[in-house]
């Protein structure tokens, strides 16, 4: 037997084994569909189920080449080949061969990692590998979250056909508010040459991770004003430009940012020019909150649980990659300040020995009742009021507020506090005694700073 003869018997076999499979195949369709209470798709339409091929691919940036320098001495046994292997290497820049980024770009290998608040964009392609055209192809893709199912085509209108060896593609963008598992589901119907409606799924599982830890610590001044301190640390594998971190406050405060340097030019960040961020650094970002004079005025608006505001996070990773984050509404316990608050409106920071000084409080009636109050003054050993007491001062409504100008004097040197104040309600024979209200620095007019 020739060779020619042997070689077409071999094929001959394979035509054959390849046909038995498709018989068998094709048979095994037609067992689970007939168990199932549907009519069996022929050979040709079945090899057309198979040949119909969805392609999914996420699209993401390259990155840049790093390499590994290595050195070595002049007098090394190697000596300058190292260096000149560098510098013969396309990879790295010319002048800088020592550095590890490159110029060059290198396409991603893998998935990648998803995080939350970033955009993921994905390619889909629907392509046609059978000899058959086939008509009113609808792809839909749906992504699926442990709370929601959200709907990314672009176009719910199908397309009307499909020629052999052509593809339909589609390109989603989702920007990401969820971590943990994310399904993309990928739906294909379409419709035969004879008329029968088929319909197929896939079905890609990936994960969302979280790129940043964020804590707040709330401190209440002894004003209205509340100090918000805000960590953030990238908890990713990779440095973060830190575009804007802002806190957008609620209707009832007004804020302003402490992460500035004031100059004369204009101001500076407290973190340097360079705002970046790296793998697992972490920074402060400190706020101030003051209610607005419509809310400050009712002692009663501010009590309990208030909400402060929400923080706005932006940043870009290594290729400009932009993702952003907002936190839910942020919540703080306001302070009691009991039936009665006493806040200073002035006082000085220092006062000469021995000379009468002003100092203006403000006295808030915090209850739901009216009070009628009476100030008694108490003389400390350092600091002496000034006028008389055990005077009245009326009748305060629920929520209103009094100043109250008042004159003391000091008899000792240093730093001393005030204290000795006491409020009396008449109506239920109450009496709120506030001590340490203030410190003031006393200094001798006499002597000179040099003595």
């Amino acid at each position: 037997m020739s060779v020619m003869n042997k070689l077409s018997l071999r094929l001959w076999d394979i035509l054959q084994l390849n046909l038995k499979r498709a018989l068998y195949a094709n048979f095994y369709w037609r067992a689970v569909v007939r168990r199932r209470g549907r009519s069996p798709p022929s050979l040709s339409k079945w090899m057309l189920i198979r040949q119909n091929k969805n392609i999914l691919m996420r699209l993401t940036k390259p990155t840049l080449f790093t390499n590994m320098p290595v050195t070595s001495e002049d007098r090394d046994l190697p000596g300058d080949l190292f260096s000149m292997l560098m510098k013969s290497d396309p990879s790295t820049i010319k002048g800088a061969e020592m550095v590890m980024l490159g110029e060059m770009l290198t396409l991603p290998q893998n998935f990648g990692n998803i995080f939350l608040g970033e955009t993921f964009s994905s390619y889909i392609s629907v392509h046609n590998d059978s000899n058959q055209v086939v008509k009113d192809i609808l792809v839909k893709a749906d992504l699926q979250t442990s709370s929601q199912r959200l709907n990314l085509s672009t176009s719910n209108s199908s397309v009307s056909e499909l020629k052999p060896e052509c593809c339909i593609d589609d390109v989603i963008h989702h920007e990401v508010k969820e971590i943990g598992t994310h399904i993309l589901v990928c739906a294909v119907s379409y419709t035969t040459q004879s008329g029968e409606k088929l319909y197929f799924r896939k079905f890609f599982k990936f994960q969302v991770l979280k790129p940043l830890d964020v804590k707040t610590k709330f401190y209440n001044a002894e004003t209205d004003e509340v100090f918000l301190e805000a960590q953030i640390q990238n908890i990713t594998t990779s440095p973060m430009f830190m575009e804007k971190v802002s806190l957008e406050p609620s209707l009832m405060y007004s804020v302003t940012e402490l992460n500035m340097v004031t100059s004369e030019e204009e101001g500076e960040s407290t973190f340097g020019k360079m705002s970046y961020l790296q793998p697992m650094d972490t920074r402060q970002y400190l706020y101030c909150l003051k209610p607005k004079a419509e809310f400050a005025e009712k002692a009663g608006v501010i009590k309990g649980v208030t909400v402060i505001g929400k923080l706005d996070i932006v940043w870009k990773t290594n290729l400009g990659e932009r993702g952003r984050l907002q936190t839910s509404q942020l919540q703080r316990m306001a302070p009691g300040y009991g039936d009665i608050r006493l806040t200073l409106e002035s006082v000085p920071d220092t006062v000469n020995l021995e000379e009468p000084f002003d100092i203006t409080c403000k006295i808030t009636n915090c209850s739901e009742r009216t009070m009628d109050l009476v100030l008694e003054m108490c003389n400390t050993r350092s600091v002496h009021w000034c006028g008389v007491s055990g005077r009245q001062l009326g009748k305060l409504s629920p929520s209103a507020s009094m100043s109250l100008p008042l004159k003391l004097l000091t008899s000792a040197q240093g730093l001393q506090s005030v204290s000795g104040l006491r409020l009396t309600d008449t109506f239920l024979k109450r009496t709120y005694e506030y001590d340490d209200i203030a410190q003031v620095c006393v200094v001798c007019p006499f002597l000179s700073p040099e003595s």
